[in-house]
């Protein structure tokens, strides 16, 4: 459980890390089963409906970047996804009824692995109210070296920055004269998790250590939070992880940008990202 000083900082930073949540038995559990697809992506050639690829992959040197739905792709990520003392971390920023709107592993291979450009999720998915977060679940520690997750603090509380180019959807920041000056490192422990609002601006540099950075992510949202782009009931009712759906949507005052018209490229947010031609990463060290 957070203590309320921990509860203060996400209130008012938007991101925070959390040490020891899962047990080390549950990280090495989480560790063989990323090994085992890893290995099985050296029989892959391209990005597919499971694996994401990293530009350079071979069979002789495996570069997975993604899983993209991993509750579906494996029991222990399904079970994590559900994991009591997460479960009970959520519920005290977003309130006792919470459904999943997403899931994702990111990895970085070591000496490289693709950024992930600044980018707010809110732009990506705006909901009747902002009580959504991301948990981040640290396979491996999460360090400055290996790319760890970088935000800026208190930008949940303000607009919802451009993610356009040339028309269409770009999935991060275009705005010019953004500043990323004032970005800090979320460092967590193996075991830990990090937790970031849906509206504050974020991202991570590639992998500059030897070895793999592994964050398995899932998207939690408040039970009365509904998409503004719809959902269907069951898939809605079938989504909570703890407490009721309900039909009566909270809706409250929040900046909205809709995802629209859709991006050049799909697939995931490194292809949607791939149009930009550069980095977004100004004054953030790298």
């Amino acid at each position: 459980m957070l203590t309320e000083r921990q509860i203060e900082d996400y209130r008012r930073d938007g991101l925070i890390g959390v040490d020891g949540v899962l047990s080390l038995a549950e990280v090495e559990e989480l560790r063989q089963v990323t090994d085992s697809f890893v290995e099985s992506s050296r029989q892959i050639v391209e990005s597919d409906d499971v694996y994401d690829l990293e530009p350079g992959h071979s069979a002789m040197g495996p570069k997975l970047r993604r899983i993209k739905s991993p509750i579906e792709a494996h029991e222990v990520y399904r079970r994590t996804l559900g994991h009591e003392s997460i479960l009970d971390i959520v519920a005290q920023l977003i309130g006792p009824s919470i459904w999943t709107n997403g899931n994702k592993l990111n990895m970085k291979s070591g000496g490289g692995g693709s950024p992930v450009e600044w980018h707010q999720d809110w732009a990506w998915y705006p909901f009747t109210n902002d009580d959504l977060l991301a948990v981040g679940v640290c396979i491996d520690d999460m360090t400055e070296e290996n790319g760890c997750l970088l935000g800026i603090s208190g930008t949940h509380k303000g607009p919802i920055l451009d993610h356009h180019l040339d028309g269409c959807f770009a999935g991060a920041v275009t705005e010019e004269g953004f500043d990323d000056s004032k970005a800090e490192k979320i460092e967590v422990k193996a075991g830990g998790i990090s937790i970031h609002h849906v509206r504050v601006l974020h991202g991570s540099l590639p992998n500059l250590s030897p070895n793999p950075r592994r964050l398995l992510l899932f998207q939690y949202c408040a039970g009365d939070a509904w998409p503004l782009r719809g959902v269907e009931w069951d898939e809605y009712e079938r989504s909570f992880v703890r407490g009721e759906a309900t039909n009566q949507p909270r809706v409250i005052n929040v900046p909205v940008r809709i995802p629209l018209p859709r991006p050049k490229q799909t697939g995931s947010i490194y292809e949607t990202q791939s149009v930009l031609g550069r980095s977004t990463f100004k004054n953030t060290a790298s």
